[in-house]
């Protein structure tokens, strides 16, 4: 048994221009699409709202009554994932920013381009089509399950979360490595939350955001008159953390200076505030950080060896994300859950193909550079999912044609002379081109007429009976044909 036909797309034109309305409908209806018309944004409104709902509309900006920008505020009330285009003559900055503001999928300049404007058709309903088949979408996880952020369950993040439970019953200084954007300090934190410290404070300190002059002032505080501009006592971390646990990021940027003083503090407890001459004592756990190579800073002398070995006790290195791709798609519903608990976006699902490039880039940038893709994507994606074209080009979203395209350098000089090749043969002859069909030349020149603002049927009139005459074509004598009368919403107003 044959599958039933597939219905073709519906189309709807909202313009109070009654020529335009006739010149882009036979545009598009050359695809094959289905158009209806609205000579009003009212009744565009209605007409949405009444159902069943167009695949996409074309809407004109300024019309008489209601404005385009009011008319797709109401359409995208009524259906939120409604695709449209408006239609401008005038491209100002503050048109394309309240066209994309309230929702619109594109918009396109008066006079039109009949090429331009199928490829927009075309753009819009193969999102609508990819908006419809991820449909039935079902996420991967629940973030609810991932309070503390970490989230994978593939090999080398079982192990993580296997010397992560290992750790937390003892006060065992933890060194974590790994790349920029892997999640050093998630699981500093999820050590602390398991510990039996998690009733006490947790400070992260980034040693590489402050100054050296500064450093040893944020970690072991100062006392009134010890520099310029200290106007008074002040806590350092260590001592506000007294009892709890501190997290040093970027370990292997702080310097020798400072890392003594870190020293002191891991073997005997003890911190001196700056400018002061009293020792005070501290109960803190230390964890720290990095994604330096420690081992050739100590060879280089510019890493404190003893430091190295107190701070290397326990070390957890956290795998680079082309490590464990498999985590990809899981990492994406927590991002995507999280963002629609905060309110910050709609967007729930991802595409099948969008998925795919997720998963083939390489992601120098690690979970961070994916957090920040997956946030964009979601901000410009225009209905509840992200889709090929939402993703940044350097992806293979966007407006990119050859995401994946190898520029093959050119090869070194050598010696040796390149072969000669042997002259070529004489190009065969082309075939000549096939005649374009009759109803597609007589659209562009209706199209291209239209675009020109003058009455059109009178013109088109006189261009073909003096082309007609030209070729010796005897045309009997006849009054033009008279122009159907505009409405007067129309006069005075510039076309929009």
């Amino acid at each position: 048994m044959s599958d039933a036909p597939t219905r073709p797309p519906t189309l709807l034109v909202i313009d109070d221009d009654a020529e335009i309305r006739y010149s882009l409908s036979r545009v598009l209806s050359s695809r094959g699409y289905q158009v209806a018309e609205a000579a009003s944004g009212e009744e565009g409104v209605a007409l949405v709202r009444k159902g069943p709902a167009p695949d996409l509309i074309f809407l004109d900006v300024r019309m008489g009554g209601m404005s385009g920008i009011e008319a797709l505020q109401h359409i995208r009330a009524a259906s939120p994932r409604q695709l449209v285009i408006l239609m401008t003559a005038f491209g100002t900055a503050q048109t394309a920013i309240e066209a994309m503001k309230f929702g619109a999928f594109d918009y396109v300049m008066k006079p039109f381009d009949p090429a331009k404007v199928l490829g927009l058709a075309q753009n819009a309903l193969k999102a609508h089509a990819d908006l419809r088949a991820v449909g039935d979408y079902r996420p991967t996880i629940n973030a609810d399950d991932y309070r503390e952020g970490i989230v994978g369950s593939s090999p080398v993040m079982q192990e993580v979360f296997k010397v992560i439970g290992q750790v937390t019953a003892s006060d065992v200084t933890v060194m974590i490595t790994g790349e920029s954007g892997t999640g050093k300090e998630l699981v500093a934190r999820s050590i602390w939350k398991h510990s039996h410290r998690a009733s006490r404070n947790f400070i992260a300190v980034n040693c590489a955001a402050i100054p050296d002059n500064l450093i040893e002032s944020e970690l072991f505080g100062h006392e009134k008159g010890s520099f310029t501009g200290a106007t008074g006592q002040r806590l350092g971390k260590f001592e506000l953390c007294d009892g709890g646990t501190i997290f040093l990021d970027e370990i292997g940027d702080m310097a020798l200076a400072t890392q003594t003083k870190i020293l002191r503090v891991l073997q005997q407890g003890e911190i001196q505030r700056v400018g002061g001459t009293e020792m005070i004592r501290v109960d803190v756990r230390i964890l720290a950080a990095t994604n330096k190579d420690l081992e050739a800073m100590v060879r280089d002398k510019t890493f404190r060896e003893d430091l190295y070995y107190r701070l290397n006790v326990v070390r957890i290195r956290m795998p680079a994300l082309r490590e464990r791709g498999e985590d990809i798609p899981q990492i994406v519903d927590f991002c995507l859950q999280n963002l629609a608990r905060q309110r910050k976006t709609r967007v729930t699902k991802v595409s099948p193909e969008a998925l795919a490039l997720l998963l083939r880039h390489g992601w120098p940038g690690n979970v961070r550079e994916l957090e920040n893709t997956i946030y964009r994507s979601a901000v410009v994606a225009q209905g509840d999912a992200i889709l090929v074209k939402d993703l940044p080009a350097e992806l293979g979203g966007g407006h990119s044609s050859a995401p994946f395209a190898l520029t093959v350098p050119p090869s070194a000089p050598t010696a040796e002379p390149a072969p000669v090749a042997p002259p070529a043969a004489p190009p065969a002859a082309l075939p000549a081109p096939a005649p374009r069909p009759m109803a597609e030349l007589l659209d562009e020149v209706f199209a291209r007429l239209s675009a020109t603002g003058d009455p059109l049927l009178p013109l088109l009139e006189r261009e073909m009976t003096a082309r007609a005459r030209q070729a010796g074509q005897d045309l009997p004598e006849t009054e033009p044909a008279p122009r159907p009368a505009k409405t007067a919403t129309k006069r005075g107003k510039a076309r929009g």
